[in-house]
């Protein structure tokens, strides 16, 4: 399992200080979820990728893609899944064009969503994991009918939900535009069982300086609010505006 955070802020600045007081906490996590780190940003008006299958905590790459100077990014901690490689191929966010993508949970069998992803999407395949088919699925949804994100992370959600069982849908879509963070997680998964109900939590923060979702295990705050399963959270660049799509029921 994994853990995300995302931020889009008011303004360009570093990582490092629009995530000031949240940075500490979320690379400590890396001392379990310790199979690579990810972090996608938008920098200079194009899309920036650094990634590596070190621990976080012990990664100079990792404390150097902090000081990005940045309005919006996402970032992911690897916990990989029994029997996926800790490579450089499976490492999160997995990016195609404007588009960055990292997911927190795992669903089986790897392959179930191969049968709706484009063909040519599908043969670009970097890695074997399922999260980077959530990806592609996500991605023929956007290039073919359902180009609002909103819909095409929802509808896939509902793709993976009719083919697979898994413990955790929870993801996050960067875009040129808006960065979309998505809910949901299976209660009688063994990981959840496991972990307890709480452990795929996402919440999000709002301040006048920025928004801010992350994922359980850095510990609770004031203003901090738990985006419920079977929704999509939406925070634009242009304006900060955020708003919720509710696009599952009975969750």
């Amino acid at each position: 399992m994994c853990r995300l955070l995302g931020v889009v802020s008011r303004g360009h600045r570093p990582l490092t200080d629009t995530l000031s007081g949240l940075l500490d906490p979320f690379t400590a996590l890396s001392c379990e979820h310790a199979d690579g780190w990810g972090v996608a940003a938008w920098r200079d008006g194009e899309l920036s990728v650094a990634k590596d299958t070190a621990p976080a905590h012990t990664s100079p790459e990792y404390a150097q893609a902090l000081e990005t100077v940045t309005d919006a990014a996402l970032l992911h901690l690897r916990m990989a899944s029994p029997g996926l490689a800790v490579e450089a191929r499976n490492t999160h966010p997995f990016t195609a064009g404007t588009l960055a993508f990292a997911h927190n949970g795992n669903f089986s069998p790897v392959d179930a969503l191969d049968g709706l992803i484009d063909a040519e999407i599908l043969a670009g395949a970097a890695g074997s994991t399922d999260s980077e088919r959530y990806f592609l699925r996500v991605l023929t949804r956007l290039r073919g009918g359902d180009p609002d994100p909103v819909d095409a992370v929802a509808r896939t959600a509902a793709d993976i939900r009719a083919r697979a069982s898994f413990s955790s849908l929870n993801c996050l879509l960067l875009t040129q535009d808006a960065l979309y963070a998505y809910a949901e997680q299976d209660p009688a998964s063994e990981v959840s069982r496991r972990r307890g109900p709480e452990f795929f939590q996402l919440s999000y923060r709002i301040r006048g300086d920025g928004v801010v979702v992350a994922s359980s295990g850095m510990g609770a705050g004031d203003g901090w609010q738990p985006l419920p399963y079977g929704q999509v959270l939406e925070i634009r660049r242009a304006d900060l505006r955020v708003s919720t799509h509710s696009v599952l029921t009975g969750v």
